[in-house]
């Protein structure tokens, strides 16, 4: 019994060995590797602290000087993203130099943490979003610590950022963790304007050629997406995704497609709507309820099926 056991693993050790080297993706590059996905999480995290502090840490700015918090973060955070900078560009580029990739990083740092006070600012206005759009909520504090769709946009305005230097790899992994710790799948390319809210959420999709403007409300299971990707990468950098204008509304389930299709501004999209060409503006778009039939049950008989269902 032992010696089949050994000599499984022996035949599965030659397969898997044979996989590695015929196949480039498995090998590796040598003397190169992928940026770290658990420090761009915890980059993230001790951003967010910069962004809300307060909210995801013990720091309280009544105690002491603010700029000493956040040119204390900051310097970390630099550090980090720095490297992992480096480290993406230097994998992406294999005739890269290491002088050259770190220069690279350092114009994007430079561009990055310039850009953080508007972010900053654009997330305070997707929190007086869904505190006006939701009237369960009760405290712009519970939008900030406790919203989902908060955390995702978020993640989305800090990786959007980088992807516009075309930094490879870290925005992707940046909105794939929101992704898998909410349900809402954000492309780091999408383009979103002020005052945006996702109200619940889950299942949330928008592409990465998305445009979306000022004052959007989403609900859960809504799908900003491509009307077809059958021929793959011949559609890289082609605008592929709809356009929604201001003050738009789209409700749960529904699904808009297509790079062409444009959302007028005010327009109200309601629930499971399927929409493939462009909405005029201040136009609402009901999708018609099915009829329904009420029938009268039978009594129940002893021994029937209490779940059954008669057609």
């Amino acid at each position: 019994m032992k010696s089949s056991m050994m000599e499984q693993i022996q035949q599965t050790v030659a397969e898997i060995t044979n996989n590695y080297e015929t196949n480039d993706l498995l090998m590796g590059k040598e003397g190169r590797h992928l940026p770290s996905r658990n420090t761009i999480i915890l980059m993230l995290k001790e951003l967010r602290r910069v962004m809300f502090p307060g909210y995801f840490g013990d720091e309280d700015l009544s105690a002491y000087m603010g700029d000493y918090f956040v040119g204390s973060h900051l310097n970390n955070i630099v550090q980090t993203l720095r490297q992992q900078i480096v480290t993406a560009l230097i994998y992406n580029d294999e005739k890269l130099t290491e002088e050259a990739a770190n220069q690279k990083a350092e114009e994007i740092c430079r561009y990055f943490i310039s850009r953080l006070p508007y972010i900053q600012q654009m997330l305070l206005k997707d929190v007086q979003a869904g505190f006006d759009g939701d009237p369960a909520a009760q405290s712009k504090e519970d939008i900030i610590i406790s919203y989902p769709g908060l955390f995702a946009i978020y993640v989305y305005r800090i990786a959007h950022e980088l992807y516009l230097k075309q930094v490879p790899h870290i925005p992707r992994i940046m909105t794939e963790y929101a992704h898998s710790r909410t349900g809402i799948d954000i492309n780091s390319g999408a383009e979103i304007g002020e005052y945006f809210f996702i109200d619940h959420g889950t299942g949330v999709v928008i592409g990465e050629t998305t445009q979306i403007g000022n004052h959007v409300k989403l609900y859960q299971g809504v799908t900003l997406g491509a009307l077809s990707t059958r021929v793959g990468q011949q559609l890289a950098g082609v605008k592929r995704h709809p356009t929604i204008e201001d003050n738009v509304t789209i409700y749960s389930g529904s699904t808009i497609l297509g790079g062409d299709t444009v959302i007028g501004a005010g327009t109200v999209i309601g629930g499971n709507a399927f929409i493939t060409e462009s909405v005029a503006a201040n136009t609402k778009v009901i999708v018609k309820n099915p009829e329904m039939t009420f029938k009268e049950t039978k009594k129940k008989t002893e021994g029937e099926n209490t779940w059954g269902w008669e057609i």
